[in-house]
């Protein structure tokens, strides 16, 4: 009997993580490097979608992609438009409230065409509403935004590119 309520307690938890986490977190688990530490619990969930911005640079005699940071718009559950994300890395809410992050774990998404999932911890914050209370952050269920694998060479320095991608960003706050 004990199994059997165990196994339905599983099912339970597991249904309640993808309802509030939504489908597509359901069918790819987070890695446990990615977890957020004990202390913290869900507080929202936002949608990406727009740019991996990168620039040719050079490092000596070689050339490579390198990353000068996100430009896309937030949406919420409802697909309404939540804020805007952008080099820092930075979120900022429509209500002004605004937190930085910082990496601090990182796995490769399950789409090998995909930027990592990361795990981030807010190293600064500003404002008054839906982020401020923000510790840390995850990427997930990422899709596309990494660099080429060419074109960045001595007659490309400096050029800029664009690798369209989307991600969902779970921020966590002290329980």
């Amino acid at each position: 009997m004990d199994n059997a309520i165990r196994a339905l307690l599983s099912a339970v938890l597991s249904l309640t993580a993808c309802f509030l986490f939504s489908v597509s977190a359901c069918a790819q688990e987070v890695p446990k490097e990615l977890q957020p530490p004990a202390n913290e619990e869900f507080l929202l969930k936002v949608h990406a979608k727009g740019d991996q911005i990168y620039t040719c640079k050079a490092d000596g005699a070689q050339f490579a992609w390198a990353l000068k940071g996100p430009d896309a718009q937030l949406f919420d559950k409802d697909g309404k438009l939540f804020g805007k994300h952008f080099a820092g890395p930075s979120w900022e809410a429509n209500d002004g409230s605004r937190v930085n992050g910082k990496a601090m774990a990182n796995a490769p998404s399950p789409d090998a065409d995909s930027i990592p999932w990361l795990l981030l911890t807010v190293a600064s914050r500003s404002g008054d509403g839906a982020l401020v209370r923000a510790t840390s952050i995850q990427r997930i269920n990422t899709k596309g935004g990494k660099a080429p694998s060419s074109g960045c060479d001595a007659s490309h320095s400096d050029q800029e590119i664009r690798a369209p991608y989307s991600a969902d960003y779970v921020f966590f706050a002290p329980k």
